[in-house]
């Protein structure tokens, strides 16, 4: 039986570039200086014969892989995209390339990657969960350095990179009240100990807030729960379909002018459900943003191209993503840091549906 040929070698390196395997392994590892000259030799010897380093070993005896991993519920959503998106160019300016784990919500993926993955060669984790909750994390935490990214971990000690949910959300609603909107709802509330949507409850708070501010309160019947998460059919949780099935509810139900029983104001928890609650509106003729404003979360890419427009909390994704791949560099640089809470900024977008 005829065995394949092993792979060029480093000491095939060193013969063609006329110098000692030594020197191209120190060219490989940048642990001694080695001239120009010398340098650009042995580049090309490597280029000519397609010698490639064995990868493992060499970051085994450096102690870093100068890779991430990136670990997010659903990459089918438009937030998490891009939230990807701007987690890769954050490391890859500092020189790190990054692993996309996409979770799917389940609890066990969520929780190896808690754990650091265990066969993974990887530097730190950034994990967005979407159903672990503190005691869980932290029963389950590695050495691997972990920085969490949203609100559903609150008290457990782990770097965690936020976006204040309940200020941003009380924001968008004192403008629904500042543009003399009067009988304001609530698109995304969920079930008591429901998975998923982990920033509801924080995001529902805020909108409370600015009604209390404002010496006004919402009707129950305009605060619209969302269906319970189910693992098998993620479209039941923070979804277009989800929008469009509780607003339509609320107009063939309702009793007032085309279901709407005074409803002049909708706060949406994400942009998914208020780009479901626009067609909903629009199907049932009710004019946006001339009898109800509809404000949405995420400013996703399709809110600027909704008809109308969609009005939309924008995080700022960019900074979210230095401050992670920051804070997990940190921990790599000095593993006993103490664990920080970083907040990202974010900022109104307003368009056509409340302007």
């Amino acid at each position: 039986m005829n065995r394949r040929s092993a792979g060029p070698t480093l000491k095939d390196v060193a013969a063609i570039a006329g110098v000692s395997y030594r020197t191209v392994s120190n060219v490989i590892n940048g642990r001694a200086p080695v001239s120009a000259s010398t340098r650009e030799r042995v580049e090309t010897a490597i280029a000519e014969v397609g010698y490639r380093p064995q990868l493992a070993a060499r970051q085994l005896r450096m102690g870093r892989s100068n890779l991430l991993t990136l670990s997010v519920p659903f990459l089918s959503l438009p937030y998490f995209a891009q939230l990807a998106h701007a987690v890769v160019g954050a490391a890859e300016r500092v020189g790190y390339d990054v692993v996309v784990d996409e979770t799917h919500g389940d609890p066990e993926r969520e929780l190896r990657a808690a754990r650091g993955f265990g066969t993974m060669l990887t530097d730190g984790i950034v994990l967005s969960p979407m159903t672990l909750s503190d005691a869980q994390l932290d029963a389950a935490r590695g050495t691997t350095p972990l920085v969490v990214l949203g609100e559903r971990i609150r008290g457990a000690r782990v770097d965690r990179v936020v976006v204040d949910s309940v200020v941003s959300s009380r924001d968008a609603t004192a403008h629904l009240i500042g543009s003399g909107r009067r009988t304001l709802g609530f698109l995304g509330t969920v079930p008591d100990a429901s998975s998923g949507a982990a920033a509801a409850d924080l995001r529902h708070e805020g909108f409370r807030s600015a009604l209390r501010a404002a010496g006004l309160e919402a009707d129950p019947r305009h605060v619209l729960e969302v269906s319970a998460w189910n693992p098998a059919s993620p479209d039941g949780d923070y979804s277009r379909e989800e929008g469009y099935a509780r607003v339509r509810a609320l107009l063939t139900g309702g009793r007032g002018d085309a279901g709407l029983d005074g409803l002049d104001g909708l706060v949406c928890a994400n942009d998914l459900l208020a780009i479901g609650a626009l067609r909903a509106f629009r199907e049932a003729g009710i004019d946006v943003p001339g009898q109800v404003a509809v404000v949405g979360w995420d400013d996703s890419p399709e809110s600027a191209f909704a008809a109308p427009s969609l009005t939309s909390i924008a995080p700022d994704l960019g900074e979210i993503a230095r401050l992670a791949v920051a804070s997990v560099l940190r921990l790599v640089d000095d593993p006993h840091s103490p664990p920080r809470v970083e907040q990202a900024p974010y900022r109104l977008v307003v368009r056509e549906s409340a302007p």
